[in-house]
């Protein structure tokens, strides 16, 4: 396992990291979540992503529990969540939901605290950008919560580059705490904004990236090439929403071409898939996603792939992948 800076910050984050969507409280109880845990902080994994709304808040409480019985040096492992869509609650929504502003905020981050067990957060997140909260009081009360050392340091997901750097300037402007890393979805069949629409963020204020959905919630193992198996996401109830793009024909037969470059390669296409990311020098960690643990293991050894991705085969992968993606 390689170590990458979060942007330009200090702190080092592993190139794989274990995230909890879907998958935790849903389909990973306590037990199993401190198993997938342990087996990836044994590999090197040190960063774990979660989130508020993930299993309504329950998401949080498991992992806080695995991370009780592991017993771990809070040194050696970081933690995330992000915040916006907010919990429901005897469908009152004001305040609660859809939202960034500073009282939302605040207790946002004090609740999840509580649900973790834990003193601080590592990296907090504004979950998706709010058309209805000024930015500068978004980015007030992000940079107080890391100032107050309930969190170290903020970041954004899914948002526009224009706004991530509205942040970062109004940071800039009044010395308060700085935006240092997006979360997006970044895959085979998902690229424009992290390729096109950052480009000069990087450079410019040096964003950081931990990516999500790196095998486009499983349609890159070729799992759906036959339909929607028992078992897996897209036969989730409340995963219906996105059953139409998992059974996508030219997508799925991608699948299939990409397969066979993974047999040579000696690997398998969720492997491929995730080294394919990897390889970028700008996503600082690419986060998996299991509901077992020998999934874990499988995505894990695509860190022995990246290697193998030479020139021409990048330009194989983009010649099957590039006329499909958004």
């Amino acid at each position: 396992m390689q170590y990458r800076r979060l942007g330009r910050a200090g702190l080092q984050v592993s190139e794989l990291s274990l995230g909890s969507w879907v998958t935790y409280h849903n389909q990973v109880g306590t037990k199993a979540a401190t198993e997938m845990l342990a087996a990836a902080f044994d590999a090197g994994v040190n960063f774990f992503d979660n989130a508020e709304v993930y299993a309504q808040g329950e998401s949080e409480v498991v992992m806080g529990q695995a991370f009780k019985a592991l017993g771990w040096n809070r040194l050696d492992y970081i933690v995330s969540s992000k915040f916006f869509w907010g919990l429901q609650r005897d469908g009152v929504t004001v305040n609660r939901k859809d939202t960034l502003n500073r009282k939302y905020l605040i207790q946002a981050v004090d609740a999840s605290l509580k649900r973790f067990q834990l003193e601080h957060l590592d990296l907090i997140y504004c979950h998706r950008p709010d058309p209805n909260t000024p930015i500068e009081e978004t980015v007030w009360a992000m940079s107080d919560i890391i100032r107050q050392g309930k969190a170290l340091y903020w970041g954004t997901s899914e948002w526009s580059a224009a706004d991530i750097r509205a942040a970062w300037e109004i940071a800039e402007r009044h010395h308060l705490h700085k935006p240092i890393v997006e979360q997006p979805q970044y895959h085979l069949f998902h690229r424009r904004r992290v390729e096109q629409d950052y480009a000069r963020l990087y450079e410019d204020i040096g964003l950081g990236l931990t990516t999500w959905s790196p095998l486009a919630s499983g349609l890159l193992t070729g799992k759906y090439r036959s339909g929607i198996p028992a078992g897996s996401r897209g036969a989730l109830e409340n995963m219906s929403w996105m059953r139409e793009q998992l059974q996508d024909k030219a997508r799925n037969d991608a699948v299939g071409k990409l397969s066979e470059i993974a047999a040579e390669l000696g690997c398998s296409t969720a492997q491929l898939a995730i080294a394919w990311i990897n390889r970028n020098p700008r996503v600082s960690t690419v986060i998996l996603g299991a509901s077992r643990i020998e999934q874990l293991h499988d995505n894990l050894g695509a860190l022995a792939v990246t290697p193998k991705l030479t020139a021409e085969v990048i330009e194989r992968i983009d010649a099957i992948t590039k006329p499909l993606a958004a």
